[in-house]
């Protein structure tokens, strides 16, 4: 086909050395094709998402949740933000803004308002569930994520929006809150470190339009779910008023 198309291209209203660079161009042989092959169990960031085992602190410190947090925490802001950025890590809410400069948006001087990292777990598509799976089967993984952000950001707390449906999981997310506030991972001077940051658990009442970052604020304060306008955006002007960074349990 390729080869009649060459030939014919004399009397064509196509010039003939199109039609030669048509035939090299389709009959070069495809590029090899690279193998990265499958991910190794190490590395996996979710090792527990099919429920075999206990999602409870003990059993998930003996998977590698919470390991080097303090270390983390103690390089700071800039360094966590320089991390991210270089990952390329983008947002999982359709848009893949990178999440290193969404974060990068709260570094401004302090202007008496407290900070916040707001959690969208309003996972209302259809069909969708990576989140409810989080949740349920490896909520300390989304809870020290919680820390690591809010100390990049300079937040002072974290809120949880979890679709009301979610019963189960807010109750075992819940219980690795209460977890992690008695072992000293969150709460007043987090790892000895003199940070403070706290996290709640608001449950939503299954409204689909609360996936959007401004109508969730908006429920959060207890209002009805309506976005607002823009500007002003969250991290000027957020939940309560303060700069506030919206993002997904899958950063």
């Amino acid at each position: 086909m390729v080869l009649s198309i060459c030939l014919k291209s004399k009397n064509a209203l196509i010039s003939h050395d199109f039609a030669l660079k048509f035939c090299r161009y389709f009959s070069a042989a495809p590029p090899a094709k690279t193998s990265y092959g499958g991910l190794k169990d190490e590395d996996r960031i979710f090792t527990n998402l099919y429920g075999k085992h206990d999602y409870r602190l003990k059993a998930a410190m003996s998977r590698g949740d919470w390991y080097k947090t303090k270390e983390i925490i103690l390089k700071g802001p800039k360094w966590i933000i320089g991390e991210v950025t270089t990952s390329g890590l983008r947002g999982r809410g359709g848009a893949g803004f990178p999440s290193g400069m969404k974060w990068g948006f709260m570094l401004k001087p302090f202007d008496g308002r407290p900070k916040y990292l707001v959690v969208n777990a309003d996972e209302g598509e259809p069909g969708t569930c990576k989140d409810r799976e989080i949740m349920r089967h490896d909520p300390h993984k989304l809870i020290e994520g919680c820390l690591i952000a809010g100390v990049a950001m300079g937040a002072r707390a974290a809120y949880i929006y979890i679709r009301g449906e979610f019963y189960n999981e807010a109750c075992i997310l819940q219980e690795a809150i209460h977890e992690a506030y008695k072992a000293g991972f969150i709460g007043k001077d987090c790892f000895g470190t003199g940070y403070n940051f706290d996290i709640f658990v608001y449950r939503g009442a299954g409204a689909y339009i609360c996936g959007e970052e401004t109508a969730l604020i908006e429920s959060l304060e207890g209002k009805q779910g309506k976005p607002r306008l823009k500007p002003p955006f969250p991290a000027d002007i957020g939940v309560f008023g303060c700069p506030t960074t919206v993002t997904n349990v899958l950063f």
